[in-house]
């Protein structure tokens, strides 16, 4: 019997026309009891952005155990932009961290608004992964089922969260936000994630 998933996610991504690899890449690697979620932006596109990100990608599942401090850390000579989540299931909590170009958006699924909001925005830390490594505070929040996690690359234009339908899933949340606000002038990257808390999932 398969344990219960604690998230749905899904992933949309485009390369820069006329490039064959991006330099935009993700990362969904269960842990534990909880699940690490990862988006990365490489320095520039093409070749030498996709062999940056896949770098890092490989840092992080490599030591995915570790907590995202030290995972940012570990992606500190190949990227411009990192942001990862811990989704945990016996804490029902969500520890994110980010740096650089990458948006990180948490949308609460039962539309009560906590602290005052509906939604949730990782505070952006000046700085590049790479080059100059600011002091990092990972944010630990309370999350229930339902609670949506968006992460998107510089290649998606401001606004991405706004009208989203709540009933649809991940993947279809994922290919809206790149078709509707995708620039087309730079590699891009959208990673939803739906915090379900083990709950049964629809297939």
């Amino acid at each position: 019997m398969s344990t219960p998933r604690l998230i749905d996610w899904g992933v949309a991504t485009l390369a820069l026309p006329g490039e064959v690899q991006s330099g935009d890449l993700h990362l969904v690697k269960p842990v534990g009891t909880g699940v690490l979620v990862a988006v990365v932006d490489g320095l520039g596109h093409g070749a030498e952005a996709a062999t940056a990100a896949r770098t890092a990608v490989a840092a992080l599942e490599r030591h995915a155990t570790e907590s995202p401090l030290p995972l940012i850390e570990r992606c500190h000579r190949a990227l411009k932009g990192t942001r990862l989540a811990m989704f945990a299931r016996p804490e029902r909590s969500m520890t994110w961290l980010g740096v650089g170009n990458v948006e990180g958006l948490l949308l609460y699924g039962d539309g009560v608004a906590r602290s005052g909001s509906p939604r949730a925005s990782l505070v952006t830390r000046g700085g590049i992964v790479g080059s100059e490594l600011p002091r990092l505070h990972p944010v630990v929040l309370p999350i229930t089922p339902g609670d949506t996690l968006i992460f998107a690359t510089d290649g998606i234009r401001e606004g991405f969260g706004e009208g989203l339908p709540p009933e649809a899933t991940p993947q279809q949340l994922a290919d809206q936000i790149l078709a509707r606000h995708g620039k087309g002038t730079d590699d891009a990257l959208v990673l939803v994630a739906r915090y379900v808390g083990g709950a049964a999932t629809r297939g």
